[in-house]
């Protein structure tokens, strides 16, 4: 089994990564293979609503988004990390998202998710709505542990003395592990062919 937990912070080593990082060092003592994917510092375009993904299975413009969503695709479980910006996710790592989940979105379905995010102080609890609401329409089940994913800290040194954060993120592991094991071999619900409304009749 193996986990991939996404940095989305433009900084490859910074406080996203020293959450994350404690997360790994318990699923891999869980004998769970992990991968940090980092989302880089090149410009993400945003969805262009074209409809090309359908058909192609990757975005026409070529950027982390179509790496991600192959990387997540092979993954078992998902950890999604961000640093928080304006008490929401990084912008370019949400555009990412929004087209690595949006084409081939079926494969995503049973896969564990999990959100961590990082904060100097404030709107991490908005953030991490944000980054729970990708696994839910997918039919992801999700990894928690005993408060929401959130460390504090404006440097990895800070981040590391919040000994509850830390703990949390431990605890997100345990959690992560259990549900992998516990899953893997369990038979899928029968699903009802998704039905589409609108509203203007």
């Amino acid at each position: 089994m193996k986990v991939l937990l996404v940095n989305g912070s433009t900084r490859e080593k910074g406080c996203t990564y020293t959450a994350l990082s404690e997360v790994e060092k318990i699923l891999n003592e869980e004998n769970i293979e992990t991968e940090i994917f980092h989302i880089g510092t090149d410009a993400v375009y945003g969805c262009l609503a074209c409809g090309a993904c359908s058909k192609l299975g990757k975005c026409v413009l070529d950027d982390v988004s179509n790496k991600l969503a192959e990387k997540m695709q092979e993954a078992d479980g998902i950890i999604l990390g961000s640093p928080v910006y304006y008490a929401s996710i990084k912008g370019s790592f949400g555009a990412a998202l929004d087209k690595a989940f949006y084409q081939n979105a079926q494969a995503y379905e049973n896969k564990i998710g999990a959100a961590v995010v990082s904060c100097r102080r404030g709107g991490a609890g908005s953030a991490f709505d944000r980054l729970n609401k990708y696994f839910t329409i997918l039919r992801m089940p999700i990894a928690s542990g005993q408060y929401w994913n959130a460390v504090h800290g404006n440097t990895p040194e800070e981040v590391k003395q919040d000994i509850e954060g830390m703990q949390q993120m431990r605890d997100l592991a345990r959690s992560m592990s259990w549900m992998l094991n516990n899953l893997k071999d369990s038979k899928t619900p029968e699903r009802e062919e998704k039905t589409f409304f609108n509203f203007i009749h």
